[in-house]
């Protein structure tokens, strides 16, 4: 099945791996705009919304992680485009810091087209996790939960503080916070964390990727929702626990 409705951004400035990306991802149904920078992204971006980004971590001019903290602060448009990272930078620091900016993935350089297509695939199966309509089937019941005052409807991924205003949160951000009210009062290891947010695809043998995550979940809630980041705590040397009481709204 082709993904034909599927629009990528790719900002790359080497034209050999942007052309080679735009032929290998093209021939795999997405529709591929392909930028040398973030002056000709934010050309793209005027016009349209592309369905994800990915964003070379070494560009000429603004780099990437200046140019992924900018999506991350700007309109309602960009601020919750996935972001897949590309970074030749071997040291994790690297790494962590793109995940700390808000991109939703990395993936270092070299890599294999088809590893990149995994990881493309897996944001947009997290980002597109909501039951389709059947037609003439009865509407299936929504997924909202309540915990501290919040409301957490994980169909439509929106998150309203108690005073009714929006919790903008990416989706990775989002993934993860769902983990949380689906097992309350559960320790959660990273590598389930990694399995059920990220589908498996990093093999490092020790990621970051979870700790910088929730870290950015708590500082994310406690600016909005302080008494619900709260209640994410760390269990040292095991991973992590929801202590909130998780109301079913349906």
């Amino acid at each position: 099945m082709t993904e034909t409705a599927t629009t990528i951004l790719l900002v790359e400035d080497d034209p050999d791996i942007r052309d080679l990306l735009v032929e290998f991802l093209g021939r795999e149904g997405f529709a591929v705009q392909a930028a040398d920078g973030g002056a000709a992204m934010d050309r793209i971006l005027a016009t349209g919304r592309p369905d994800l980004v990915i964003l070379d971590l070494m560009l000429p001019g603004e780099d990437g992680l200046s140019i992924c903290r900018r999506l991350r602060q700007g309109t309602a448009t960009t601020s919750h485009l996935p972001i897949l990272m590309l970074t030749a930078k071997t040291a994790e620091i690297d790494r962590v810091v793109g995940l700390e900016l808000g991109a939703d993935d990395y993936l270092g350089k070299p890599f294999s087209p088809r590893e990149l297509l995994a990881r493309i695939r897996a944001i947009l199966r997290r980002v597109r996790a909501v039951p389709a309509a059947v037609p003439g089937a009865a509407e299936p019941p929504r997924r909202r939960k309540r915990v501290e005052g919040v409301v957490v409807d994980l169909d439509a991924r929106t998150v309203d503080a108690a005073d009714g205003a929006r919790i903008a949160l990416t989706s990775a951000e989002f993934d993860l916070l769902g983990c949380f009210l689906d097992r309350p009062r559960r320790v959660l290891s990273r590598d389930q964390l990694l399995d059920w947010t990220r589908g498996r695809t990093h093999v490092e043998p020790f990621d970051r990727t979870i700790d910088v995550a929730v870290s950015r979940l708590r500082t994310r809630l406690a600016q909005a929702a302080p008494a619900l980041g709260a209640r994410i705590t760390t269990v040292r040397n095991v991973g992590y626990l929801f202590a909130g009481e998780v109301e079913d709204l349906g």
